[in-house]
């Protein structure tokens, strides 16, 4: 099965249509959305109707930080981002807020463990940014054999063998990556709404537990038919220039 894996969207509507249209063309069957549904962008409503859909048809979906800050727990946010949180909170429905309020911080599915943050303390929002946070993560993860995160906003791949400390491996977008069952795998799968590593491009990744492949995605989008949002909706302009510059 092609499990398409949409990280950080926060509220980007434009970023996830552009995603979503792509995995499919990719052959996508399902989906799993690793957190931060919301914050920063200016569509947090729609985005999270969209993900509803998803969920009734059978995606997994974890809670991320910026989507519990939502219900009160701004205190570890940026101004800009606690600002975001703070007009998102106003706008969603109520079924909009019992849907995000419903959200499990992990979801177990056979060998993959979907998570927002680090698996070993889930709700401390821990950024795996380096083989020793990833392999705390993989300790963690209940013998699931591939752990697939969200959180960091910048793709990247970590890989255990038994005996063996983690190490980290580079993708390289678009290039599908064996990820052989011997070892175990932990993938961020960068940002959908907000990239931040100098490229606009939305981002996501897509695994075949069939073939046991990974492959990491750019998808160009209207960025600036976002930004223009951010900024008619009175959010801080700094969250605007982070779409047009991708940082």
């Amino acid at each position: 099965m092609r499990i398409a894996l949409l990280a950080d969207i926060h509220g980007n509507l434009e970023a996830l249509g552009a995603c979503l249209a792509h995995a499919r063309d990719q052959g996508a069957e399902a989906h799993a959305f690793l957190g931060d549904l919301v914050g920063y962008g200016a569509d947090p409503g729609a985005v999270l109707d969209l993900v509803a859909e998803h969920a009734a048809k059978g995606a997994a979906v974890v809670r991320g930080n910026h989507d519990e800050a939502v219900f009160g727990m701004t205190g570890d946010l940026s101004s800009s981002a606690t600002k975001a949180v703070l007009w998102t909170r106003e706008r969603l429905s109520a079924p909009q807020l019992a849907f995000l309020r419903e959200l499990p911080l992990t979801v177990r599915r056979g060998e993959a463990l979907y998570v927002h943050a680090s698996a070993d303390a889930p709700a401390d929002w821990i950024y795996v940014t380096d083989p020793v946070r990833a392999e705390r993560s993989l300790r963690a993860a209940d013998g699931a054999g591939y752990v697939f995160s969200g959180h960091v906003h910048e793709p990247a791949l970590y890989f255990s063998a038994p005996g063996q400390k983690t190490r980290a491996f580079r993708p390289v977008p678009g290039v599908a990556i064996p990820l052989p069952p011997r070892l175990r795998w932990l993938a961020i799968a960068g940002s959908v709404g907000q990239p931040r590593d100098g490229n606009t491009a939305a981002c996501y990744a897509l695994f075949d537990s069939a073939r046991a492949t990974l492959a990491f995605h750019r998808v160009v989008y209207d960025w600036a038919t976002a930004a223009a949002k951010v900024r008619a909706a009175g959010l801080p302009e700094s969250l605007a220039h982070r779409l047009e510059r991708g940082q």
